[in-house]
């Protein structure tokens, strides 16, 4: 794995997206740039070094299929595409051309951050430990601490801090939460509330409260000294 924050490039011709993606990352804690097309790619990767790529099919001159062999060709970093197209023949194209893994828009960027990061973790490329104020959270290792105390979280719990964390300085629904902690699009509040009130009285039994209600819209984990 190479020293620091996993770099993650994002090659896509939307501005508007491409700035979204990189936000998201830097706020999942990956060093993100982009670019609006392949003209400086091989320069970017020769500099830059990326740990991954988040690749668009639809660019301007050079595709995203052409791109990726050029991304295989100079480096051994992992590839997410991205593409409007939803058709099997792209995707497997895609994949068989050597994407790691293939998104298609529309998308929540939760999302996409959830299948870099998972990539990335596959490859040996992500640290395993997520660091937020004084909060670890090791998903892998099954622990986290405040503070430098274990907070004896179970699984479910220890999943739903990380991506919380991940997400922090964000307001996330319950749906969201449900989708990325639990891994499906059914509407429960009931399952939410109970998890996060659990999780609510580990954390605040080492300090003061971080995991904010905004009433009608969700959750935000706020720490402080973490730049959130």
């Amino acid at each position: 794995m190479s020293s620091g924050d996993p770099r993650v490039l994002v090659v896509e011709d939307e501005s508007t997206m491409r700035e979204s993606i990189v936000r998201a990352l830097g706020r999942s804690g990956y060093t993100a740039r982009g670019l609006p097309d392949g003209a400086g790619l091989e320069e970017c990767l020769d500099g830059f070094r990326p740990d991954l790529v988040v690749l668009d099919v639809m660019l301007p001159g050079r595709d995203g299929f052409r791109l990726l062999e050029v991304v295989r060709d100079r480096t051994d970093a992992g590839i997410v595409m991205v593409t409007a197209r939803d058709g099997l023949e792209d995707r497997v194209r895609g994949l068989d051309t050597g994407a790691d893994d293939y998104v298609v828009k529309p998308f929540l960027l939760e999302e996409l951050t959830s299948r870099v990061r998972a990539v990335l973790r596959r490859r040996g490329r992500t640290p395993t430990a997520l660091v937020v104020g004084d909060l670890v959270i090791d998903e892998e290792a099954g622990v986290a601490t405040r503070a430098g105390a274990p907070l004896g979280l179970t699984a479910t719990e220890l999943r739903l801090l990380r991506y919380l964390a991940e997400q922090r300085g964000r307001v996330v629904s319950k749906n969201q939460i449900l989708t990325q902690v639990w891994g499906y699009d059914a509407y429960d509040p009931n399952l939410v509330e109970v998890h996060l009130s659990a999780l609510r009285r580990k954390l605040e039994a080492h300090g003061p409260r971080i995991v904010h209600t905004s009433r009608g819209l969700g959750y935000t984990l706020r720490a402080g000294g973490d730049g959130a």
